[in-house]
């Protein structure tokens, strides 16, 4: 007995290190593996980085160093299994180093390629697995993903009560069908500009109704703000506090939502500045740092994006003035699509996710569910296919239908299909090898306008 107690630690010691040798090729693998499945590189690739870092890559190596060796020292096959170790913990180590945040984001949306078209309770197992060894990757990630609008969040910030188990938190007032701007927003004078109390008072003497007062603050900052696209473009962020907003009148998501914020507090309202990231297409799938509001309103909390519902912006145009009702009093579920907060908190869901199954998600707008419209297939933000892209669909309001796909990260897109449909799939022939955005676009009439309402990406094999 006290013979094995001694050689315990020992044993010990064995035991951790041959399960990291067993264990580092094996993540080794699975990363770069990985990493090919996200950005739809050849999976021969793999197999042959797997090949190089065991065996082949340690044989050569001891062969290479034979006349440098103290015999005795070690046995051929310790010297391999040495090596290995070395090798595949280097490997890791570069590519965690080089690429932290890719390497999480592969993890989180594509570790488990293999496991395509398998189902049942064992594969839905091994994924979920999978997916949280993927988490543990996250803290390095977020050292390397900091959100400039976080220095203007208030350090004693109120946080909501989560929602009670099962409730879905339908957003009041959302779908806005044909609504516009508040006619406060309208008709305001301008003696009534002069100062954030002094607008925030006007709305509030113009609308005693609580959920349509606070639209108003909100139509207010969407429609009088312009984006400020050349120093977004640009990296450059001038002070995005209230008062420097107001003043002059164009700011990033940052200075939309401490300006509502601040309108809010002018009068009683309680609306607080939340801060995250959002992503509105597939080659945007890691997302950018931003800002949105939440409000409480009759006790009941609401998000809401003014900063999305002012208009749009691209690197070519700059800004494009535009109001809409997209993100004002959306379901959790549908704000959760497109914007994740650092707190998991504002959410406001009963069961928040995590930050690979938000990223896992289909890039659909809130337009999409407005319209009433459900995604059945596919589920993932990547899919793999063989030839055709397909997509399964709900359109109980039977809305025309378009599609197009384009070879991901290029402007030149291709119809599906000849013309629109309002059937429940929709197929789209891929020419050839590669990873394609394939966008949906929704309108009234067969002939008449289409708008974006969302995106998938599949790649072809």
């Amino acid at each position: 007995m006290r013979f094995l107690f001694l050689k315990l630690p020992s044993l010990i010691i064995r035991t951790l290190f041959y399960l990291a040798v067993f264990l580092s090729p094996v993540l080794g693998v699975w990363l770069a593996s990985s990493l090919v499945a996200y950005i739809n590189g050849p999976k021969l690739l793999t197999v042959f980085s797997g090949i190089l870092l065991f065996p082949l890559v340690p044989i050569l190596w001891d062969m290479r160093n034979g006349k440098k060796r103290i015999a005795g020292i070690l046995t051929w096959g310790d010297r391999i299994v040495l090596r290995t170790l070395l090798l595949n913990l280097a490997f890791l180590f570069l590519l965690l180093a080089l690429r932290p945040q890719t390497s999480f984001l592969a993890l989180s949306t594509r570790g488990d390629w293999f496991l395509d078209g398998m189902y049942g309770p064992q594969a839905e197992l091994a994924r979920k697995g999978l997916f949280t060894a993927a988490r543990s990757l996250e803290g390095l990630y977020l050292r390397f993903h900091q959100n400039p609008f976080d220095q203007y969040a208030d350090a004693t910030q109120v946080r909501p009560q989560p929602r009670p188990t099962g409730q879905t938190g339908q957003g009041k007032g959302w779908p806005w069908t044909d609504v516009g701007l508040h006619p406060a927003v309208i008709n305001m004078p301008a003696s009534a500009e002069t100062s954030i109390e002094s607008v925030a008072q006007y709305i509030a003497s113009q609308e005693t109704d609580p959920l349509l007062r606070v639209k108003a603050l909100h139509d207010y900052v969407a429609d009088r703000i312009a984006y400020d696209a050349p120093n977004y473009f640009a990296g450059k962020y001038p002070p995005q506090d209230a008062e420097t907003v107001f003043q002059r009148r164009v700011a990033v998501c940052a200075g939309y939502a401490k300006l509502l914020e601040a309108l809010g507090q002018a009068i009683g309202e309680e609306i607080v500045y939340v801060t995250g990231d959002s992503r509105n297409s597939t080659s945007d799938l890691e997302g950018q740092r931003h800002a949105w509001n939440a409000a409480k309103i009759n006790g009941q909390w609401y998000l809401l994006d003014p900063t999305w519902n002012s208009g749009s912006v691209d690197r070519a145009s700059g800004f494009k003035k535009g109001y809409k009702t997209d993100y004002l009093f959306p379901p959790p579920e549908v704000m959760g699509i497109s914007h994740f907060p650092k707190d998991e908190a504002w959410q406001l869901r009963s069961q928040p996710i995590s930050r690979g199954e938000f990223l896992r998600q289909p890039m659909m707008r809130a337009q999409f569910f407005a319209e009433g419209m459900q995604l059945v297939a596919p589920t993932r933000s990547q899919t793999d296919t063989n030839q055709t892209a397909v997509i399964q669909l709900q359109n109980p309001n039977q809305r025309w239908l378009l599609s197009s796909y384009a070879l991901k990260g290029s402007a030149q897109a291709e119809n599906c299909t000849d013309s629109p449909t309002q059937g429940p799939q929709i197929t789209c022939p891929l020419p050839a090898s590669g990873p394609y955005e394939v966008s949906l676009f929704s309108g009234d009439e067969q002939y008449g306008s289409f708008g974006y309402v969302g995106q998938v990406e599949f790649n072809r094999r």
